[in-house]
């Protein structure tokens, strides 16, 4: 595959399984395309032109021709300088690597993964918030995680990848838009008279947890006990990082039961035992992974050699 084939298939499967449905995503992409016809044409140098076809800023082609053809690519969870030099210790034992891909994002996409945080609100409309409150208190959150990426050397990792001649992408919100979905409609069919021990079993029964589990990261209760039902479930695994504290008393007051998530701070752990909500965290780089894999596998199916690093866990559907 060339690698702006594959680009462009990562952000269109995430756009499929997008919280916000096509209308929604489509009008995410309308809005872009104002703000760009609107731009002086002095300032538009400064305007990521991407964003016009693709509404994920955290997932880009950082390095490398977009022509260029793929047969073999790394792909790690976290892909940093020690990946970087891995994948060349690999070329030089005579491992053809053509890409870099990772899942957690550096450089430009990055610096602006506050910018995919929107989500959040469509996720939580879906469970009875406004999302006139959600667009209020994740303006708060995204502005705070702006503050917090913005001194930081994102651009360390792409600097050794560059030297080095390895091209590089990273794949965020779109492989979590698809483990989110996927878990969604798992946890849809189990029903809100499941016992937490039997959500439990069932993440537990898919491949990717279950190798989490023999490696120590696998689903455990955050809060709450097992012999109780879940009432009901949302799976919070998508929307760039953690949503703001104070969501999780919406979301109680709105009848969720059950969180299942990826991880969470104390904070957040905190206030969900104050609101008498259930906290299931399925493991970071297992849902990762199997995000991953759900876009992943289409590569798998065009030819392309999957070799996984850095905490993926590889398990192959296709």
């Amino acid at each position: 595959m060339r690698l702006k084939d594959m680009y462009e298939y990562a952000y269109q499967a995430g756009m499929a399984a997008d919280p916000r449905g096509q209308e929604g995503v489509a009008l995410v992409l309308a809005r872009a395309r104002k703000t760009f016809a609107e731009l002086p044409e002095s300032r538009r140098w400064e305007f990521d032109e991407e964003s016009l076809v693709n509404p994920y800023a955290d997932t880009r082609i950082l390095l490398g021709d977009p022509d260029t053809e793929v047969a073999s690519v790394l792909v790690g969870i976290d892909m940093e300088v020690g990946e970087v030099l891995l994948a060349d210790r690999l070329r030089a034992q005579g491992r053809r690597i053509d890409l870099l891909l990772a899942h957690h994002p550096e450089g430009r996409a990055l610096a602006r993964l506050e910018e995919v945080m929107g989500l959040q609100a469509d996720v939580w409309r879906r469970f009875g918030v406004s999302v006139a409150y959600g667009d209020a208190v994740l303006g708060e959150r995204m502005a705070e995680i702006m503050r917090a990426l913005h001194p930081r050397n994102n651009e360390r990792t792409l600097a050794a990848a560059r030297l080095l001649g390895l091209p590089y992408m990273c794949c965020h919100t779109p492989a979590d838009n698809k483990v989110n979905e996927y878990l969604q409609a798992r946890c849809d069919e189990l029903g809100s008279d499941a016992t937490v021990d039997e959500l439990l079993d069932m993440l537990k029964s898919i491949p990717e947890y279950r190798q989490a589990v023999l490696e120590g990261a696998g689903p455990t209760i955050f809060e709450g006990d097992g012999k109780r039902r879940t009432g009901r479930i949302m799976v919070d695994m998508t929307g760039g990082t953690s949503g703001p504290v104070e969501s999780l008393s919406k979301l109680a007051e709105a009848g969720v039961g059950t969180i299942v998530g990826m991880h969470m701070g104390e904070e957040h752990r905190k206030r969900a035992k104050e609101e008498k909500l259930t906290v299931v965290i399925a493991g970071h780089a297992a849902s990762d992974s199997l995000g991953m894999n759900l876009i992943v596998d289409e590569y798998e199916r065009q030819g392309v050699e999957i070799i996984p690093c850095s905490g993926f866990i590889r398990v192959s559907r296709a």
